[in-house]
């Protein structure tokens, strides 16, 4: 007897991830990936309508944006900037486009989530073992003495709750920023809080952090950032991140720049808009990319979490908590920001990135609430 045998071959339904290949970014219909064309070209029409209202000559933009902190002066490079641009992206595809994409611009404070990555790659490494470890026995040069900076650790530099005081290449932490009320001698002589328990905004401390990481990869951190993230993920040989333009110091006999987390003295990184998409991306994928983790899932994870100084504030990214949310705009978002309109915003949950320059700042909230509701439902 003849057994009758009936093969059946199950045609397997392709999921995987778009990533884009160096060079190249496919590209889809807002339809294609589930969203309304009309509602988008609405948010692209309010970015190119709501062009940040500053000069384009950015040196004059950052004098007159930071006049009344005493001694402030120009200290690293800086570009005057193009026209409004940005980038939508849907499950890995740009469905929409604006301005000059390929443009290499400042990007002022969107450097420190760049930064932040550098500490987390340093994580991932095991070169730091602990956020909550103190930074002084690292770095023990001096920069950490004291009965207060010894106290300091990774966490407080990254979620900008140290108080580190001291002077960093010429520069004052307390002339960075400084209260509304006073005056010199009033925050020279500031009693300084617990580090980790109040957020102040400040790039000298900032550029602590950038200066311990140096002392800690033992290499420049732009190499770092090439070598480990921006070539994999296949980002363009054009950006570039300065420092100051005394910002040097020398590590295993080397001389070796120390990077400013920003723009607002000069320097930071210089980037195109399709870079900065792609590092989003690389977020919103939890740090994978093409089936290799550039970064850990538990970092993407970690630099999402409120500081308990600030809730609307992680590891030099934002989040859309108070006191600092934004009106009208669903929670699950995070982003990186910049003097200037500079935005990477990340919607995890919905596979979608975008990232703008030169939004005028005050219309943030309306810009992502427009492409919020482009998504259908």
């Amino acid at each position: 007897m003849l057994a009758l045998v009936i093969v059946v071959y199950a045609t397997e339904v392709s999921t995987a991830q778009y990533f884009p290949p160096r060079g190249e970014w496919a590209t889809k219909s807002p339809s294609e990936t589930g969203m309304d064309a009309a509602l988008l070209d609405s948010a692209v029409a309010f970015a190119l309508a709501n062009e940040y209202s500053g000069p384009r000559d950015l040196r004059r933009a950052i004098l007159k944006g930071f006049e009344r902190e005493p001694y402030h002066e120009i200290l690293g490079p800086t570009k005057k900037r193009g026209g409004p641009a940005g980038l939508v992206i849907k499950d890995g595809y740009i469905i929409a486009s604006w301005g000059d994409v390929e443009r290499v611009d400042m990007t002022f404070s969107v450097t420190k989530s760049y930064l932040s990555t550098i500490a987390g790659l340093a994580v991932d490494e095991g070169l730091i073992h602990s956020l909550d470890d103190p930074v002084a026995p690292y770095v023990w040069d001096g920069t950490f003495a004291g009965q207060h900076n010894s106290k300091i650790t990774w966490r407080d530099l990254l979620e900008q709750s140290s108080d580190w005081t001291g002077e960093l290449f010429g520069v004052k932490d307390w002339a960075d920023r400084p209260p509304r009320d006073g005056g010199v001698d009033d925050w020279k002589l500031r009693e300084l809080n617990e580090p980790g328990t109040v957020f102040e905004y400040n790039d000298v401390r900032v550029n602590v952090l950038a200066y311990a990481l140096l002392q800690v990869w033992r290499k420049p951190l732009p190499q770092v950032l090439k070598e480990a993230l921006m070539d994999p993920i296949g980002a363009s040989s054009t950006w570039r991140w300065f420092g100051y333009d005394h910002s040097w110091t020398t590590v295993d006999g080397q001389k070796m720049q120390s990077v400013s987390g920003g723009g607002h003295s000069g320097g930071g990184v210089f980037i195109n808009t399709l870079d900065h998409a792609r590092f989003g991306l690389l977020f919103a994928r939890e740090g994978n990319w093409d089936n290799e983790h550039l970064i850990s899932e538990s970092w993407v994870k970690e630099v999402q979490k409120p500081s308990s100084a600030n809730a609307a504030y992680g590891l030099m990214w934002w989040l859309n908590n108070e006191p600092r949310a934004l009106a009208n705009v669903a929670k699950p978002i995070y982003y990186a920001a910049g003097f200037g309109g500079n935005f990477i915003v990340i919607d995890q949950e919905e596979d979608l990135i975008f990232v703008t320059r030169w939004l005028e700042p005050s219309q943030m909230a309306e810009m992502t609430k427009r492409i919020q509701a482009a998504l259908t439902p």
